[in-house]
């Protein structure tokens, strides 16, 4: 399996990008199969992949998925994201599949008007749970996962009012939702999308893996802020959610590793 990582994290200190080279490696070696694994600096050097790939992750990375609007990394990245489509649109061609993590999400929904990319009112930050859509529900890629199922969830930005007229045109459905809040008078975020039957995405980190959040929840200065921001107790329960097979740990093991078994299983139709 050929695969390329499109690092959107401009340099930034990330947990994200070993989380994925994990996961990836993990896949291999369960699968027994050769793993070739390119990544690519898309913000820093406006560096974009060929069409010599079987599998396309997008990463999440920092600032404002809006201000880049016109850039020159944005255009050499979505004239790839076009040249894949183009490619998958062709008959007899092995099909390229796509998964767009948080920030690539947002930038793409932004970019193909399929909702509002706005700032939250305040910073999402922890373990949350998620609600299925009714699409979402039937998505092979999500099979195994509880409804709510659990995420790590870390964005200053959000897309809501999801459009039907241009998801529809697009082939696109939405998967799955913010969580209800009743006593809040917010609209939900939409937290995945089916684009198309190559391409996926999500705007909370599925490759985020306990140890690492556990991790990086425990620097002072982070246990500080979330303390600040939510209080204690919501601490303590994000640290406990993070150990409970049931919901980070699954989805965790469930999302990307279904998404790269859907691919893999489909180079050898």
């Amino acid at each position: 399996m050929k695969v390329a990582v499109l690092d959107l994290y401009e340099g930034v200190p990330n947990e994200g990008m070993r989380c994925i080279r994990e996961l990836l490696l993990q896949f291999a070696e369960t699968h027994q199969i050769p793993l070739q694994l390119n990544e690519f600096d898309v913000r820093g050097q406006a560096n974009v992949p060929d069409l010599g790939y079987d599998v396309y992750i997008s990463t999440g990375g920092p600032g404002s998925p809006v201000d880049s609007a016109g850039s020159n990394w944005e255009h050499a990245y979505f004239s790839w994201l076009q040249s894949v489509m183009d490619w998958n649109r062709q008959e007899n061609k092995p099909k390229k599949h796509v998964f767009l993590i948080c920030h690539s999400f947002q930038i793409v929904c932004r970019y193909y008007e399929l909702g509002e990319v706005c700032r939250r009112k305040s910073p999402a930050f922890g373990v949350f749970p998620v609600h299925l859509t009714a699409s979402g529900e039937k998505e092979p890629i999500f099979g195994g996962l509880d409804d709510p199922f659990y995420i790590v969830d870390s964005r200053h930005w959000q897309v809501i009012k999801p459009s039907e007229e241009k998801l529809a045109a697009m082939g696109a459905e939405v998967l799955a939702i913010e969580k209800e809040r009743p006593h809040v008078p917010l609209e939900r975020a939409t937290m995945a999308i089916r684009f198309n039957p190559f391409m996926i995405g999500t705007q909370f980190h599925p490759e985020a893996d306990a140890e690492g959040m556990h991790k990086y929840l425990s620097a002072p200065v982070r246990r500080q802020r979330v303390v600040a921001d939510h209080g204690a107790e919501k601490y303590e329960n994000m640290l406990e959610l993070l150990q409970q097979p049931d919901k980070i740990l699954l989805t965790h093991d469930t999302l990307l590793p279904n998404f790269l078994e859907a691919a893999l299983q489909y180079q050898h139709t």
